[in-house]
Parts: structure tokens; C-alpha cells; sequence
């Protein structure tokens, strides 16, 4: 209901740089305290017709709304592939990592159909829109005529990995327990605002389990 929703994940798979070699980067959209469903009737009322582009502000509303779960999902799927690839190098019990992979095959799947779904809302028809109430705006990503920021470019681009002497590849990243683990997923999520309202045990068995997947060896 109150999301800061981070869209670092729409540069991230674009340039040659990788998160797991100290690589930043900034925001593609800034999304902060903006809702990801309806709140109520009222705000947007059911049944209302949603045209593209909107034309009223409830219809803007609505969109903004659309657009920033889109931009959430992508946001989240974006994590999975990095943490269950993590998770796959901790794995002893081959049970245990035939779940891990099956599952973190499919985030990475979830990545790229939501990161062509969230570009729709920074390109026409839909790019421009502003959420009347928190005052997000969607810009045209696509008028920029840059490789950094063109929508639908969802193919991963070659980039450094394991270390600065191998010749670039395309792969999923980050994939280091600091950057993509199970603690680094509890923390990234907390902060986005989506478990605001759970109880202090909530946070307490969450921080439990991360911390005992990510001290987890593997072994024989």
C-alpha cells in the first residue's frame, strides 16, 4: 500500500557492469510511497472504465497504480533469480537442489515477462503518466533513443563474472550471499516498505531463516 518500489533492476541487465564487482545504479523510475493495488472504492472506483492513456484522474490513478505493480513484480522476480541461484551453491541434499533450481528457473522466467510488461508504462501510449495523489510519474524511456533505457531490451548483456581476466557473459547477477543471499533479500525487502505493519515475530523468524540459509555449507 505504501511501496518504494526500486527500479535500479531495469539498468541493471543492460550495461557490461556487474553488481557483484561493486557496480551502482540509479533509479529508471522514482517510486516512492505509491501504492501497488486499489485502496478503496472511492480512489478507484469499481467498474470504471480504463482507457489508454487515461483521460481522467482517477483513470490516471488507476494506471499509476497498474504500472508501479508491474514495476514491483519485475522488481521482485529480478531478486529470485539472483537469490535461488545463490541459494543453488549452498545446497548439499540433491532434493533440496533440484527445488532450488526448478524454482529459480522460473523467477528468471517471471524477470523477463515482467520487465517487457513494466516497459509499457515508459512508452507510448501509456508513458507520461502521473499518479494525481502521490505524484508518480512514468516518463517516456523510450524517446531517449538510449540502450540503457529502451523498453522491451530484456535480453541480459554480456558482463564481467567470477573475475576480470575471463571474457564477458550473460548471466543472472548479483549472485554473491552479500548482495543477493537470503539476509540481503530480507533486508532489500524490508526497506521497500512491503512487510510494513508486521509483527516484531515476523521479522524475527524471517531474520532466523535468512541468516541459517545463508550460513549454510555445502557438503558430501
Amino acid at each position: 500500500m505504501e511501496l518504494n518500489v526500486d527500479t535500479s533492476w531495469y539498468l541493471r541487465y543492460r550495461p557490461t557492469a556487474n553488481p557483484d564487482f561493486g557496480a551502482t545504479f540509479g533509479q529508471a523510475v522514482t517510486i516512492n510511497n505509491q501504492p501497488a493495488i486499489p485502496l478503496n472504492d472511492e480512489d478507484t472506483p469499481p467498474n470504471m472504465k480504463q482507457p489508454v492513456p487515461p483521460k481522467t484522474a482517477q483513470q490516471s490513478r488507476m494506471q499509476a497504480i497498474a504500472n508501479s505493480a508491474a514495476f514491483h513484480f519485475a522488481m521482485i522476480e529480478q531478486g529470485g533469480s539472483s537469490l535461488y541461484t545463490t541459494l543453488a551453491l549452498q545446497v548439499t541434499n540433491v532434493e533440496v537442489l533440484r527445488i532450488v533450481l526448478s524454482i529459480g528457473g522460473t523467477e528468471v522466467d517471471h524477470f523477463g515477462v515482467w520487465q517487457d510488461t513494466a516497459a509499457n508504462a515508459v512508452e507510448a501510449p501509456l508513458a507520461g503518466i502521473k499518479d494525481p495523489e502521490t505524484g508518480t510519474f512514468f516518463p517516456n524511456l523510450k524517446k531517449q533513443n538510449r540502450a540503457a533505457t529502451r523498453p522491451n531490451n530484456i535480453f541480459p548483456r554480456p558482463s564481467e563474472f567470477i573475475n576480470h581476466h575471463l571474457p564477458h557473459c550473460s548471466i543472472v547477477r548479483p549472485t554473491l550471499s552479500h548482495n543477493a543471499g537470503a539476509m540481503a533479500a530480507v533486508k532489500f525487502l524490508t526497506a521497500t516498505g512491503l512487510f510494513k505493519g508486521q509483527s516484531s515475530a515476523f521479522f524475527a523468524a524471517a531474520t532466523g531463516l535468512a541468516q541459517a540459509a545463508d550460513a549454510a555449507v555445502r557438503g558430501f
